[in-house]
C-alpha cells in the first residue's frame, strides 16, 4: 500500500513515515484507517464547506495539496474534520500583574497546547521581585518565577499525543529584572519548553550605539529602579545567546510600526518560533507554497521561476487560510473573537533552497537576494490582491475601519495581514523539500537499516547534475554522505560546489541577510535560523545582532553549533571566581557577582524523575560468562536508563549487573557525564575475559560500557536508531530524537526531527 500512495502522491519514503507516525487518523486501538490522499480529502473537504462553491473549492484545495504545491500548518492537517476541530498552530495570551490574570493564562495554555496549538507571552507587565504586594502586604517574585509555573504546566501535557507544547516568553529589555531573564537558561533543569527573547526597544539601540546608560523601568509604578549601561546589558544578553542559544532578540518597536491595528493594541509578544506577533487571544492560520514546484523548463533547458502557477496556488492558499477561520473550533471564546476580529493569516514558502540550486543560483549571493525580494512581493501583491476580492464578496474584516488600512485609502481587505516566513520542519518532509527559507543542512547523508547494510541518501538534483555531467561515482556519493558537505570535494567541479552550499558553510552575514530580503516584502516575520560555527565569538554574534537591526529584521535567532552541548549546569549564587567556565570565552566583564548563577561548591543532586515512557535499544553482547543483554533507554535530556541482564534472575551474577544497571540510571538522571561512567567501568576485568567483535571484553562491567561507547559514539556522530535503521549527520546536530531516535536538527528557531518530524515547537 506504501508503494502505491508513494506513485499517486510521490511522497518520499521519509514523508509517508511523518504522515504515519503524527497526522494520519488512527483507530481506538492504534491502527492507521487512514491514507494520505484521504487525509487530504479529509481537510479539503472540512476547509471548503464554507466556500461559495464549496465542490469547486474542494477540488483547488485537494489539488494544491496532492501536488504538494502548499501545505496548512500541523494542526490543519491533523485535525480538520475531526472531533477536536481546532486548526491553528499559534496562539498569544496575556499574562496582566496580577495572581488572577496569571493563573488564568496557565489554564489557557494547558487548554491550547491540548489542542495542539503553541504560546506565546509578554511578562513584561508583571512587577518586579521584591515589589510590594498591596493586598498581602508581601513581595513579588517576579517574572522569571512565574515562567516557571507556565513550563511546568507545559511540561506534563502532550498535545493531543502528537505534538508537544512549546512557548515564547518575552521580557522587554527596560524591565528591572531583565538580568535574571537573560541568565533563566543557565539552569539547564528549567525552561525547557520556552524560546526566550529579549524585547528591544528603539531607544535601547539608540543608547547602545551612543554608549549611553538606560533606564530600567518598574512597569507596576512607571518609575526609573535604576540606570544600566546599555553596552554592557548588550554583552550579557550576546554572551548567554553565544553560550547556548537563548535568548534571542525582537525589535518590539519596529514590529509595532508594521502593526495592522494600533488602535486595538500593541504587539508585546510573539508565538513560540517569534515570526507570529500577535495581540493577545489572537491566533493565526499559517501555511507554506512549495517553492520547489513553483519552476518550468524553458525549450532551452533553462529552468526559470513559474510565476503564473506561483500565482494560481498563492489565490488558492490565501482563500484556503480565509476560509480555516470560519471552520475552526477555537479553544477559548475570547481567541475566537480576537481572531475573527482581525482575520489574520499568514502565508509563507519552503523549499527557497531547492529553487535556488534548480535555478543554478548559489544560495549566498547577490542574485539570491533579489529572488528573494521577487518571489515576496510577488507572493505579498497577489495575497492582498485576493484578499480584496475576498473582501468585496465576504466583507472586510471587521476591525478594519480602525486599521491602517483605512486610514490610508486602501480598498477593503479580508485580512489584516496575508503573509509570514514560518518554520516548516514536518511539512517540507511531507513536501519533500528543503525546510523553509533555509539553505540544506547536508548534501548527502548515510541511512543505515536493521540489517546493518548502510544506503547513500543524496540530494536529488545533486545526483542529477553530477550524471548529467559525468562525476557521478557510487564511492564519490559514500564520501560526499560521510563528508556532509562537498566544499572541500576538490574532484567536484567549482560551480557544483558553489551551488550546493549547507547552512553551516554560508557566513552569518549571508543568513541575515536572506532573512532580511523576505522580510521587506512580508507583513508579519520571518523564522530562520542564523548558523555560527563552533568557534564563533561573542564578538560575531554581536556584529550580526546589529547587522539584523540594520537590515530591517524584526527579530533574530542564532544557534552556535554544539554550543548546547557545553553549557554548564548552574544551580546556584557565587562570585565570578567560582564560576566553572567550560567554555572558551569568558563571560564579560559587565557581570555583576550578585546577578550571576553559578555553581555551589559542593551541591547536593537529587536524580530527575524517571519518565512514564522511554525509548531504546538492546544490544546482545559476547562475555566469557555467556550472553549479555544490554538495554539502553532514552528520554527527552538523553540516556536515562541501562539494564543489564544475563542468565536467570536471583543468582550472584544476575544481581551484580542488575546493581550496575541501577547505579548507572542514577547517575545519568542526576546528569553525570556519559563520558565519565564510561571512564570508570571500562578495563575492569574478570577471570574470564573473552575476544568479540571490536576487541577483548574484560568483563561484564567493561561489556556495558563498550555498549554505552556505542551510544556516545552515535551521539557524536548524530546517529541514533530510529524504527526501520539509522542515520548520519554533521553538524548542526543538537541531539537526539526523543521519540525515533534520530538526529535533532536546529532550524528555524527549531528543533526538528527530519525523521520522524518531532518537533519542539508547534
Amino acid at each position: 500500500m506504501a508503494k502505491g500512495r508513494k506513485k499517486r502522491l510521490k511522497l518520499t519514503d521519509n514523508a509517508l513515515r511523518v504522515l504515519e507516525r503524527r497526522y494520519l487518523t488512527r483507530d481506538s486501538e492504534g491502527n492507521l484507517v487512514e491514507t494520505p490522499e484521504e487525509m487530504f480529502r479529509r481537510v479539503a473537504q472540512t476547509v471548503a464547506q464554507v466556500d461559495e462553491d464549496p465542490r469547486r473549492a474542494e477540488k483547488e484545495f485537494y489539488q494544491i495539496m496532492t501536488e504538494l504545491e502548499f501545505l496548512p500548518n500541523s494542526p490543519t492537517l491533523m485535525n480538520a474534520g475531526k472531533e477536536l476541530g481546532q486548526l491553528s498552530a499559534c496562539f498569544v495570551l496575556p499574562v496582566e500583574d496580577s495572581m488572577e490574570s496569571i493563573f488564568e493564562s496557565v489554564k489557557h495554555t494547558a487548554m491550547i497546547h491540548k489542542s495542539g496549538g503553541g504560546t506565546g507571552f509578554s511578562f513584561s507587565r508583571l512587577r518586579p521581585k521584591g515589589s510590594t504586594v498591596a493586598s498581602t502586604g508581601g513581595v513579588s517574585s517576579g517574572p522569571v518565577s512565574f515562567m516557571k509555573v507556565f513550563d511546568t504546566a507545559t511540561d506534563v501535557i502532550k498535545q493531543g499525543g502528537k505534538r508537544r507544547g512549546a512557548n515564547m516568553g518575552v521580557l522587554r529589555v527596560d524591565h528591572p529584572d531583565i538580568r535574571e531573564f537573560i541568565y533563566a537558561k543557565d539552569d539547564q533543569r528549567c525552561f525547557n519548553n520556552f524560546n526566550l527573547s529579549v524585547g528591544l526597544t528603539d531607544a535601547f539601540m539608540e543608547a547602545l550605539k551612543e554608549g549611553k546608560e538606560f533606564d530600567l523601568v518598574d512597569p507596576h509604578t512607571g518609575k526609573v529602579t535604576a540606570k544600566v549601561s546599555a553596552r554592557e546589558l548588550f554583552d550579557e544578553i550576546v554572551h548567554q545567546a553565544w553560550k547556548g542559544g537563548d535568548p534571542g532578540i525582537l525589535f518590539l518597536d519596529r514590529i509595532n510600526r508594521d502593526n495592522p491595528t494600533p488602535e486595538i493594541g500593541a504587539f508585546e509578544g510573539t508565538n513560540p518560533c517569534g515570526e507570529q506577533p500577535l495581540l493577545p487571544y489572537e491566533s493565526c492560520n499559517l501555511g507554506s507554497v512549495n517553492l520547489s514546484k513553483m519552476i518550468k523548463r524553458e525549450e532551452d533547458g533553462r529552468w526559470v521561476l513559474d510565476e503564473e502557477r506561483l500565482d494560481r496556488v498563492v489565490r488558492c492558499a490565501v482563500r484556503f487560510l480565509d476560509n480555516v477561520i470560519d471552520v475552526n473550533r477555537f479553544p477559548l471564546p475570547q481567541i475566537e473573537e480576537m481572531t475573527k476580529a482581525n482575520r489574520k493569516i499568514g502565508l509563507g514558502v519552503m523549499g527557497f533552497a531547492d529553487l535556488l540550486i534548480r535555478l543554478g543560483i548559489p544560495y549566498d549571493s547577490e542574485e539570491a537576494l533579489g529572488l528573494a525580494r521577487r518571489i515576496m512581493k510577488r507572493i505579498r501583491d497577489k495575497a492582498r490582491e485576493t484578499s480584496a476580492e475576498l473582501a468585496e464578496m465576504r466583507g472586510p474584516f471587521p476591525n478594519f475601519a480602525r486599521s491602517v488600512y483605512a486610514r490610508d485609502g486602501s480598498p477593503p481587505l479580508r485580512n489584516a495581514t496575508v503573509t509570514t516566513i514560518a518554520p516548516t520542519g514536518t511539512l517540507s518532509i511531507i513536501a519533500g523539500c528543503s525546510s523553509g527559507i533555509e539553505p540544506l543542512f547536508a548534501v548527502s547523508y548515510i541511512r543505515k537499516v536493521l540489517d546493518g547494510e548502510e544506503l547513500v541518501e543524496t540530494h536529488p538534483i545533486f545526483v542529477e547534475l553530477a550524471k548529467e555531467r559525468g562525476f557521478y561515482r557510487k564511492e564519490l556519493m559514500r564520501k560526499v554522505a560521510e563528508a556532509g558537505g562537498i566544499r572541500e570535494l576538490s574532484e567536484i567541479p567549482d560551480d557544483i560546489r558553489r551551488l550546493f552550499v549547507t547552512a553551516h558553510e554560508i557566513s552569518p552575514e549571508w543568513h541575515v541577510k536572506i532573512q532580511a530580503a523576505f522580510q521587506t516584502y512580508t507583513d508579519n516575520a520571518v523564522s530562520k535560523t542564523v548558523n555560527f560555527p563552533y568557534d564563533a565569538t561573542p564578538e560575531d554574534i554581536k556584529r550580526v545582532y546589529l547587522l539584523a537591526y540594520a537590515q530591517g529584521c524584526k527579530g533574530v535567532t542564532i544557534y552556535r553549533d554544539r554550543s548546547r552541548e557545553t553549557q554548564v549546569l548552574n544551580i546556584c549564587k557565587a562570585s565570578p571566581s567560582e564560576m566553572p567556565h567550560a567554555l572558551t570565552e569568558p563571560p564579560p566583564p559587565s557581570v555583576r557577582v550578585s546577578e550571576r548563577v553559578a555553581v555551589s561548591p559542593a551541591p547536593r543532586i537529587a536524580p530527575r524523575p524517571r519518565p512514564v515512557v522511554t525509548h531504546g535499544r538492546t544490544e546482545r553482547i559476547e562475555t566469557g560468562c555467556g550472553k549479555l543483554y544490554v538495554t539502553v533507554n532514552y528520554d527527552e535530556e538523553g540516556i536515562c536508563e541501562v539494564f543489564a541482564q544475563m542468565g536467570k534472575s536471583g543468582g550472584c551474577a544476575a544481581s551484580q549487573i542488575e546493581g550496575i544497571g541501577r547505579l548507572i540510571s542514577l547517575a545519568l538522571r542526576s546528569r553525570v557525564s556519559l563520558e565519565a561512567i564510561i571512564k570508570q567501568m571500562r578495563g575492569i576485568r574478570c577471570p574470564s575475559p573473552l575476544w568479540g567483535r571490536g576487541g577483548m571484553v574484560l568483563s561484564c562491567a567493561d561489556a556495558i560500557a563498550r555498549v554505552l561507547e556505542h551510544h556516545l559514539n552515535d551521539t557524536r556522530r548524530g546517529e541514533r536508531a530510529h524504527g526501520n535503521g539509522s542515520v548520519s549527520w554533521h553538524g548542526g546536530v543538537v541531539g537526539t530524537c526523543p521519540d525515533c531516535g534520530g538526529a535533532l536538527e536546529h532550524t528555524e528557531g527549531c528543533e526538528v526531527c527530519r525523521f520522524c518530524g518531532f518537533t519542539r515547537c508547534s
